[in-house]
């Protein structure tokens, strides 16, 4: 099972992978928006881990852009987030992330479960 990670905060993202590759997961990261969207169509993830704040695209734009394409539509994507602000998770549970998690509040086995969950559902 690969996981892609696009998110700009690369030592935390190397936690998260860290983590995710103990679980048996194969990762792939992606430091931009531009680069995760290239990455969900060329590397077929089997489930995305979205950072909401990046440097290029914000993470709901991306995750409309993923959504609207028949390559990268039915990949599962989670926002993985420090924004908590309501209106950004409504939009991104209304445009089809399956689930919004505050990296604040996530221990990264407690993520490694959480991706399990999200691909078993």
């Amino acid at each position: 099972m690969k996981i892609l990670i696009v998110d700009d905060d690369e030592s935390l993202s190397l936690i998260f992978e860290t983590s995710l590759q103990k679980n048996g997961f194969q990762t792939v990261l992606a430091l931009n928006g531009k680069t995760g969207i290239d990455k969900a169509q060329t590397e077929k993830p089997d489930l995305i881990l979205l950072d909401q704040v990046l440097p290029d695209i914000p993470g709901n734009e991306i995750l409309k852009t993923l959504k609207a394409d028949s390559k990268t539509q039915s990949i599962p994507i989670i926002i993985l987030s420090n924004f908590s602000q309501e209106e950004l998770v409504k939009e991104a549970i209304n445009n089809g992330a399956k689930d919004y998690i505050f990296k604040y509040q996530v221990e990264p086995q407690d993520l490694a479960e959480k991706v399990k969950q999200a691909l078993k559902a």
